[in-house]
């Protein structure tokens, strides 16, 4: 099971609605994950013992230490196809 942030600047609202749309397109792929949200800097501080981080492109940079996780960016948090078309992009799918 693949375990997945969703972060956003605050970790309250964006990262939330990010998370359910997350495990939608997981759901979709037929792929198993646990997806916590949470707010940009205790994803940075968390990211290494989590496979992947779901992230707004403009906050991407924030992750560039991150050795272990896949750091994907989005340009529309909310876009379930987006997310699915950056899971097969980055081959997890």
């Amino acid at each position: 099971m693949l375990k997945i942030i969703a972060a956003c600047s605050n970790g309250m609202g964006s990262s939330l609605m990010m998370k359910m749309k997350v495990e939608q397109a997981f759901g979709d792929l037929n792929i198993p994950v646990k997806v916590e949200h949470m707010s940009i800097g205790d994803a940075k501080n968390a990211s290494n013992s989590f496979d992947i981080v779901f992230v707004s492109s403009a906050l991407e940079s924030n992750f560039q230490h991150v050795r272990n996780a896949k750091v994907i960016g989005l340009k529309n948090l909310l876009s379930k196809e987006e997310m699915i078309e950056k899971i097969k992009e980055h081959g997890i799918a």
